[in-house]
């Protein structure tokens, strides 16, 4: 995209992205059928209680973020004509030990919810939906910023926390050159 519309593509992946979202949500939903399973009794409060970590942790998370950019406002406010992100390379707390956070935090919601056929195929298609996403992001932020992106890259997992891969605070720095 280019020219006059680049401003608005940011805004308008965003909004395509919520419209494209509301059949799915509305079908699964809607559709009713026996349990594949359901989390009882401590599974119960575990699960819930990790989706409430999960939820606190995107609404954490959110102040790491430039809302205004990532929703395409400020990119529509002012005009810009690449679709470029405008940020440098930062890495928040939670990007230390993931590289898309807000994927993670999502697939923890999704996973712990109980499951019928219409939730599970609903799971199934927004994880695969998070992996490809995952995997494109991945290449615009290699083109956008390199080298560091691959350094990061090497280092942190992509969607699922490993124990033995993350960076400490001092590492951030040393990778970021602060």
């Amino acid at each position: 995209m280019a020219g006059n519309d680049a401003p608005l593509y940011r805004l308008a992946f965003n909004l395509l992205a919520v419209l494209l979202i509301i059949p799915p949500l509305m079908l699964m939903y809607s559709l009713h059928g026996s349990w594949l399973w359901q989390w009882n009794g401590i599974a119960a409060w575990l699960a819930n209680g990790l989706a409430l970590l999960a939820l606190l942790g995107f609404v954490w998370s959110l102040r790491y973020y430039d809302g205004q950019e990532f929703l395409g406002l400020r990119q529509w406010r002012i005009g810009i004509k690449t679709v470029e992100d405008q940020e440098r390379f930062q890495i928040s707390p939670l990007h230390r030990f993931v590289r898309h956070p807000w994927y993670s935090l999502a697939l923890v919601l999704i996973w712990t919810r109980d499951m019928n056929a219409a939730f599970l195929v609903t799971a199934v298609a927004f994880t695969l939906y998070f992996i490809l996403g995952s995997w494109l992001e991945e290449r615009k932020l290699i083109q956008y910023h390199g080298e560091i992106y691959r350094r990061y890259r090497e280092r942190v997992p992509c969607l699922i926390p490993l124990p033995w891969r993350y960076l400490s605070r001092k590492q951030v720095c040393e990778l970021l050159g602060d």
